[in-house]
């Protein structure tokens, strides 16, 4: 699993950090607390779950003060209980509560959508399904959120515009018809991956004459899901997609498709319940 660059997550902890201290800094914890105030604190789990963003929460320490050590005691990817100490910090209490909720938000957010991804990928993990990602990501921290849900054993969808051709409704509505879309895309020279969504079976029927790399089924029922499969034949790779969470991932993985795309883990996972709790001497 490839863990994000320092630079890029160095990019995304200081815009979190301008964005939480504006003009004026911690305006609070500067006028209570003198300079010379030190304290520890450990960062702690108040619930089970895949622990992930403890490379950033770091960094947005570091950022802040030097003079801060940070300790992991654990990593991406572990998986945690309630009430297990993540890391430690100490160093000078201004700084250590200036940076509380940033790095906060930070581990609560992708842990999250690590334990959501992790969820899914357990409930469909005697199928040959896998889970994917969507773009329907927190704008500016697309990158991170999908290093969440690789940690959370999913895979990641394409990651803009740019790196796959994904024809979706509004494209066949314009170009007036599945075929008309395909038959632009079958023109390039490039061998660029080539998805097309459909809606219905009638729709996949025509998409399956020209043979893409991937047929999205958007929002089948679990009967057309299995009609599609059998007409596919094993020869094309099939993703399920639309309003999967995990209500219905089971039923839809038991179709056969290949791959499963969920936008539900991104957009809607629920933050994991962590806390930053003063060590008293």
């Amino acid at each position: 699993m490839k863990i994000l660059s320092d630079p890029q997550l160095k990019k995304i902890a200081r815009l979190a950090i301008k964005e939480d201290l504006g003009k004026l800094g911690d305006i609070t914890s500067n006028t209570v607390l003198t300079k010379r105030d030190r304290a520890q604190f450990h960062f702690v789990s108040r619930e089970k779950g895949i622990l992930c963003g403890i490379n950033i929460a770091k960094i947005v320490y570091e950022l802040l003060d030097e003079k801060i050590k940070f300790t992991s005691c654990k990593k991406d990817g572990d998986s945690i209980k309630k009430n297990e100490v993540l890391a430690k910090v100490e160093g000078p209490a201004i700084s250590l509560l200036t940076g509380e909720r940033t790095a906060l938000n930070f581990l609560t957010h992708l842990s999250g959508i690590a334990t959501s991804t992790s969820m899914m990928v357990k409930l469909i993990s005697h199928t040959h399904t896998k889970i994917l990602c969507t773009r329907k990501t927190t704008p500016g921290l697309r990158n991170i959120e999908k290093y969440a849900v690789k940690v959370g054993g999913g895979i990641n969808h394409r990651i803009g515009l740019y790196d796959a051709i994904l024809i979706k409704d509004n494209h066949i509505a314009i170009a007036e018809s599945v075929s008309n879309a395909l038959k632009k895309v079958k023109k390039l020279k490039n061998k660029i991956k080539i998805e097309i969504e459909v809606d219905n079976l009638k729709q996949f029927k025509e998409a399956l004459k020209f043979n893409p790399d991937v047929i999205m089924l958007d929002n089948f029922k679990i009967n057309d899901l299995k009609k599609a499969v059998k007409l596919g034949q094993k020869k094309i790779i099939l993703e399920a997609s639309g309003k999967i969470d995990y209500s219905n991932v089971e039923k839809i993985a038991a179709t056969g498709v290949n791959f499963i795309s969920s936008g539900w883990i991104t957009h809607s996972s629920k933050s994991l319940d962590i806390g930053l709790d003063l060590i008293k001497k």
